[in-house]
């Protein structure tokens, strides 16, 4: 394979390729490095490379094959991890100068279960600082751009994974998501972005065990590539405590495409009320909705009043970072962006007692969502309100939707991501069509909590009548 088409190969298919020899991993990868290299200085996805490494991991992935040893499920499959997950010997900055030289001694759970598959690393991801907002760009790496149109976001937080995704560079990404932080950037590139359930994926790094609302993710471009790479990262670990006592799940079965959605109940709702909604938005998602029932899926709308979540995730994530980062900004105030400080700086305003009272109204969103998923299979939903916005978007500035402005871009922008966040329950953003703008937009479908195999199975069904996988975006 020597054209672009190589690029765009789904993980599932170069794994057969490999295997059989008609591709080695020292031509997949050599060939994956030289795009990440002459895409970087117009997509700015990367904060590192690491060729030498990754040649000599495919080299000695090639002489395990023709030695006839054991091979892992994913030998000689390019990844790439975000700046947020720990790699060891590889730089994990957090997109932050004051951790600008860190280089971990060990590998995240997530990334050391992708290489014990015989995966290889090639590089890490942009991200924003800690990832703390939806448009991904830091003050030690500036700003990631969309392959779609070089002049809108490439989402965020994991901005960078989406993007190197969607251009082709590597299938398999590494993301993560605290409040949309995957599903965002996987609906502004045109790819999958999966926040699985609670638990799934054991989080090796999460401080607060047991109040944890973020989740190490899945990023590809295909549903049967995210089954692939959830079956090699799932499974318990004693680092995550929530991850004990799950069952094994056939994710790779559950994502084929087999038959159709008939006896599938699926809930929807356009936004929560009160929230606007772009007519291409509105527009696609009418479409998504028959697609769903033209596989035989029954629908039924549900409402979404009660369901303005950002001011309870703000109380809670706020205050999470400022315990976390505050000391950091009061003793380098000069190396953290003005977005940054503030977003820090809000907590302060948040007392124990509104706090403990948001983990109450946590709660109370997880059983509300719990009596949805008890006569549904699926919920669905946009997973944006609009396309990707301006690359310079100002995260306290005001939000354009069809030409009305709107105050605080997290309501208005994502207002079903955070929900899912907090709730556990497994969300999954799959491409759903194109704006007048020629920019992807994304469908958010919902499952039963720990259901993300069923969930798979869903959104491979919709994935594959949609079929939107082809498209590719403009020449770079």
């Amino acid at each position: 394979m020597t054209d672009d088409s190589l690029f765009f190969t789904p993980a599932t298919e170069l794994i057969g390729l490999v295997r059989s020899r008609r591709l080695s991993p020292v031509e997949l990868v050599t060939a994956v490095l030289a795009r990440a290299e002459r895409l970087q200085p117009t997509l700015n996805c990367f904060i590192t490379l690491t060729p030498e490494r990754a040649l000599a991991e495919a080299h000695r992935a090639e002489a395990d094959i023709a030695a006839g040893r054991p091979l892992g499920r994913l030998h000689g499959i390019p990844f790439t991890v975000k700046d947020l997950v720990n790699t060891e010997g590889v730089a994990t900055t957090f997109g932050a100068v004051v951790h600008r030289d860190n280089v971990p001694t060990e590998d995240a759970v997530s990334v050391a279960r992708l290489r014990a598959e015989g995966a290889i690393l090639i590089g890490k991801t942009t991200t924003p600082e800690f990832g703390s907002g939806p448009m991904t760009n830091s003050p030690l790496f500036g700003s990631t751009r969309n392959p779609w149109n070089l002049e809108r976001t490439s989402g965020g937080s994991s901005g960078g994974a989406a993007a190197a995704t969607a251009a082709g560079i590597a299938p398999l990404a590494i993301a993560t998501d605290g409040g949309g932080s995957t599903r965002i950037p996987a609906a502004c590139n045109g790819v999958v972005g999966l926040k699985q359930s609670n638990g799934v994926i054991p989080h090796s790094q999460a401080q607060d065990l047991f109040g944890n609302q973020t989740y190490v993710t899945p990023m590809t471009r295909t549903v049967a590539d995210t089954a692939l790479m959830l079956q090699a990262m799932a499974g318990p670990s004693p680092v995550d405590p929530w991850s004990l006592g799950l069952r094994a799940h056939d994710y790779i079965e559950a994502a084929r495409p087999q038959g159709d959605l008939r006896g599938k109940h699926v809930l929807y709702c356009l936004t929560p009320s009160g929230r606007p909604v772009s007519r291409d938005v509105s527009e696609s998602f009418a479409s998504a909705l028959q697609t769903l029932a033209a596989l035989g899926a029954t629908l039924e709308p549900f409402d979404g009043s009660g369901f303005d979540v950002e001011p309870i995730w703000r109380a809670i994530n706020h205050t999470v970072w400022r315990a976390r980062f505050a000391p950091l900004v009061e003793k380098h105030p000069e190396s953290f962006s003005e977005t940054f400080r503030r977003q820090v700086a809000s907590a302060a305003h948040v007392s124990g007692v509104e706090y403990q009272e948001a983990m109450f109204a946590r709660s109370a969103l997880f059983r509300r969502v719990q009596g949805l998923l008890e006569k549904a299979d699926v919920l669905a939903m946009p997973t944006l309100t609009r396309s990707a916005v301006a690359l310079g978007q100002d995260l306290f500035g005001t939000i354009d939707i069809d030409g009305q402005h709107f105050e605080n871009v997290r309501a208005h922008w994502y207002p079903w991501t955070m929900l899912f966040n907090m709730t556990g329950h497994p969300a999954v953003s799959v491409p759903s069509g194109f704006g007048r703008d020629a920019m992807p937009l994304g469908l958010q479908l919902v499952g039963r909590f720990h259901g993300d195999a069923a969930l798979l199975q869903v959104a491979s069904q919709f994935e594959a009548a949609a079929n939107f996988t082809a498209r590719r975006p403009p020449a770079l």
